[in-house]
């Protein structure tokens, strides 16, 4: 889905098309079966073609804020491209049918996307954190991947940008050259943002969520292997208690709850192939 530019953004130049990826409505909410690679070259295109788009790395938090929140998940499905960043919607797009379903985590998406940005000559910006966050973050960037162009970074304020602010931040954005833009606000803000921003910037904008924190250094990420047996929320949980409790101790139940609701009611559906 391309939208066309307003705001003054230039028009966008269209390119051959990928295939698109396989999906899946989770709850109401799209979640796309893609990869890294796939993902990667996928934003990298579209950012070439200084296209205005958006993508949602997502997990429970954002599958149960789409099943509260009409507009919400309006928001996500809407989206150029949802991947699963959490293991349960891999595992969810599995059991609705694509049995090669892989996670597409926002940490390790955003390296991947910033190494073919720096092969391909394409400027990206950072949008999110302190202003030491995104020092630190620079810094890392920097020593990883020297030839990369950074040609846009803010932190923005706590709160709602007012329309004067945001008119500044994407004529801030268009000025600056970006093609792409990691935001790094957290969910749901950042997919608010993006939805807001899609056609008033010529850039692909992909929200990260905490990956910012992660791959500057100041929170560590969960060990591999807990990762992959699912229970990265625990770690977090543990890390974070008073900000994240609500999230999982309430949020997951409901999660496993009506997801197995919806296993049971396509069953009939998918033994006869429909």
């Amino acid at each position: 889905m391309n939208h066309p530019p307003t705001d003054g953004a230039q028009s966008t130049r269209k390119t051959k098309e990928m295939s698109p990826p396989q999906s899946r409505h989770i709850l109401g909410m799209r979640v796309d079966a893609t990869s890294y690679d796939d993902a990667s070259a996928l934003i990298a295109q579209w950012a070439q073609a200084h296209e205005s788009r958006y993508v949602c790395v997502a997990t429970v938090n954002n599958v149960m804020h789409a099943f509260d929140d009409p507009e919400y998940r309006r928001v996500m499905n809407e989206s150029d491209l949802v991947t699963p960043d959490g293991v349960p919607l891999v595992w969810g797009l599995r059991l609705l049918g694509i049995a090669g379903a892989t996670r597409v985590y926002g940490p390790e998406l955003m390296p991947a996307v910033c190494a073919r940005a720096e092969a391909e000559g394409i400027p990206v910006g950072l949008y999110g954190g302190t202003e030491q966050l995104l020092a630190a973050l620079l810094q890392k960037m920097k020593h990883r991947y020297p030839e990369l162009e950074v040609a846009y970074h803010h932190s923005p304020p706590f709160r709602p940008l007012t329309d004067e602010e945001e008119k500044a931040v994407a004529q801030d954005i268009r000025s600056s050259g970006a093609r792409i833009v990691f935001v790094g606000i957290g969910a749901p803000k950042q997919e608010w943002w993006m939805a807001r921003f899609r056609g008033r910037v010529d850039a692909v904008s992909v929200g990260v969520g905490a990956a910012f924190d992660f791959l500057a250094g100041t929170k560590r990420q969960a060990p591999a292997w807990i990762q992959r047996v699912g229970l990265e929320w625990l770690y977090r949980l543990v890390s974070e208690p008073r900000r994240l409790w609500r999230r999982y101790l309430v949020g997951n139940p409901r999660f496993l709850y009506h997801f197995g609701k919806q296993l049971l009611s396509e069953r009939p559906n998918r033994k006869k192939g429909l």
